[in-house]
């Protein structure tokens, strides 16, 4: 059964607040794809913070009109699941990591702050490591010195004692 009036209003509504705050849309094409592997991408999704749906393509337009996603418009097209996330590289890694290991997922292309990309590029994209892994990387390049300057000292007071003793 197909969707009221007022039911399209309010998906075109939510996925355009979605929209608003996201930088990344990512489009892939899913036919086939057991339902217990919908679930699992679902729930892989949500804990990436990914907005996932399986949504009508000309509501989509709606939501994306006169926002940076709308040239993202000539690749909706076919039965699609949508990915959106407000981290870059979120709603591409998602789909991408899901494609490597399920062949029913085909990713079709995206949008990364109104730039389209082709499955190239959202494979590009999704091989950057997230904001979190950035964040400890640069951790970790912060506390190196302090921890090589710390096992100095160990070194040198081991070294004055043994001289002690």
């Amino acid at each position: 059964m197909g969707l009221n009036l007022e039911e399209k209003k309010a998906v075109v509504a939510e996925v355009s607040a979605k929209i608003a705050s996201a930088q990344t849309i990512v489009v892939a094409e899913y036919a086939g794809m057991p339902v217990a592997h919908l679930t699992r991408l679902r729930a892989q999704a949500r804990a990436s913070g990914v907005y996932l749906r399986v949504l009508k393509n000309t509501l989509v337009r709606r939501a994306v009109e006169g926002s940076v996603f709308a040239s993202l418009g000539e690749h909706m097209t076919g039965p699609l699941i949508y990915s959106i996330s407000e981290d870059p590289v979120a709603a591409a890694k998602v789909l991408n990591d899901f494609a490597k290991t399920n062949d029913k997922l085909i990713l079709r292309a995206g949008s990364y702050s109104g730039d389209v990309l082709d499955k190239a590029g959202v494979q590009a994209l999704a091989s950057i490591p997230s904001r979190d892994e950035l964040l400890g990387q640069l951790l970790g390049i912060m506390q190196a010195p302090v921890t090589g300057f710390a096992c100095a000292l160990a070194a040198l007071a081991k070294q004055r004692e043994e001289a002690v003793a």
